[in-house]
């Protein structure tokens, strides 16, 4: 739910080079100074962001402004005739289809050059969430993207789907492709617990990293992760409902909300909610038709969902520094959507929100001596759609970086 909700437009970015975090506004309504750092459970939110792979299925028993992260999404995309991608095409069929193991992995895999730029989706998602930026990154080197096991044209993988399995299969696929390291490694949300993982296995295969409103549950404060974890069963159910209605052959089950709001149907949740405005028609319903119809999907997600108390375990335990190796964090900054849409109240909410989660990924700053975090001050969690330049720019800086300090 709370990182789900769209943010608008183009608007600037701004860097920091240590563990900083933007300073909120005053609320223009309410005269309220939110530049402190709330109480936690403060304005009726948690002390930190909810995060978006536990949360964006429960939406029955929200408060008003949480429960309308989980839906507006949906409605404004449904809204939208979708324009497309240039070329995004290429997500519709399989891409290079490697062997782990005795299972296909699928890479769609654009441009030239060094160091190769690999990346890994959220929870939710796989290749086509990179459909606007991959062709931009693939203009100046190699870019590939890949569908982790039980995804798009991906076989089904082992179980469980933890972020360790999954960078090891990721590591295997990659040198399976020969596709060269060292990489330039892109994450977005969940994706960026594998990642991160991958990088601590395999650190001299790394070059840099650029983190896409990364997934924070490491660095919460144990209390909060807790609470968090509560709500584990309650996002599970939905999806476990939605796998037996498929399997079943009977009409899908739909996430009921409060409000009055118009109810989602269980297969539009995928990515940020289906059809999506920024891809073709057609990739929308080739998309449609897997999520509907492909039960192993449904095990894959969960078993990632279910995994991710430990994924943040490990990510605790093995903290790793990346050297002098380029790291930039990218953090949105509209998880609520444009504040004029928001009541006085909400805005005093969002942005408690914003500064809590601003400040929660500025942490991971400690981890290379070459690091910045850049804000994407009119996005939603989705900065590759909602400013993609900020995406490119910062991948472009990082494979930079690397040339001139190996001489490429």
């Amino acid at each position: 739910t709370s990182k789900r909700q769209r943010g608008g437009g183009q608007g600037g970015d701004e860097t920091v080079h240590t563990d900083s975090f933007p300073l909120c506004p005053k609320n223009e309504n309410s005269g309220a100074d939110i530049s402190a750092p709330p109480a936690e459970g403060s304005f009726g939110l948690p002390a930190r962001p909810p995060r978006t792979s536990r949360a964006r299925h429960q939406v029955a028993d929200m408060n008003p402004l949480r429960f309308m992260l989980c839906v507006a999404v949906a409605l404004m995309v449904l809204a939208v005739p979708a324009s497309g991608a240039p070329g995004d095409a290429i997500y519709t069929h399989a891409g290079k289809i490697v062997d782990v193991r005795g299972r296909g992995i699928d890479f769609h895999c654009i441009g030239t050059g060094a160091p190769v730029v690999v990346f890994d989706a959220g929870w939710e998602d796989w290749s086509p969430a990179w459909a606007v930026v991959q062709p931009r990154i693939a203009r100046f080197t190699r870019a590939c993207s890949y569908d982790r096991a039980g995804s798009g044209f991906s076989d089904p993988g082992l179980m469980p789907r933890t972020s360790v399995r999954i960078a090891d299969e990721l590591h295997a696929a990659l040198h399976a492709a020969a596709i060269t390291g060292p990489y330039v490694l892109v994450g977005h949300s969940f994706g960026s617990y594998n990642i991160r993982t991958f990088a601590d296995r395999y650190m001299n295969e790394v070059a840099g990293m650029v983190i896409v409103d990364g997934e924070n549950g490491d660095v919460e404060p144990p209390a909060q992760r807790r609470l968090d974890d509560e709500g584990l069963a309650a996002a599970v159910k939905p999806l476990q409902r939605c796998r037996a209605a498929i399997v079943a052959a009977e009409p899908l089950p739909y996430l009921h909300g409060t409000r009055g709001e118009k109810p989602l149907r269980c297969d539009r949740v995928f990515f940020r909610g289906l059809p999506e405005r920024n891809w073709s028609p057609q990739l929308n319903a080739a998309i449609l038709r897997f999520v509907s119809r492909t039960p192993t999907l449904y095990d894959a997600v969960i078993s990632e969902l279910q995994g991710m108390p430990a994924d943040e375990v490990y990510l605790q335990t093995h903290v790793r520094s990346l050297g002098a190796r380029p790291l930039r964090v990218l953090t949105a900054m509209q998880h609520f959507g444009p504040l004029s849409r928001l009541t006085p109240k909400q805005r005093v909410e969002a942005a408690a929100f914003e500064r809590i989660n601003a400040r929660s990924q500025a942490k991971w700053l400690r981890l290379s001596g070459d690091a910045k975090q850049i804000f994407a001050r009119r996005s939603s969690h989705y900065i590759q759609y909602d400013q993609p330049d900020i995406v490119v720019n910062a991948v472009r800086d990082v494979v930079a970086r690397i040339r001139r300090r190996t001489g490429q």
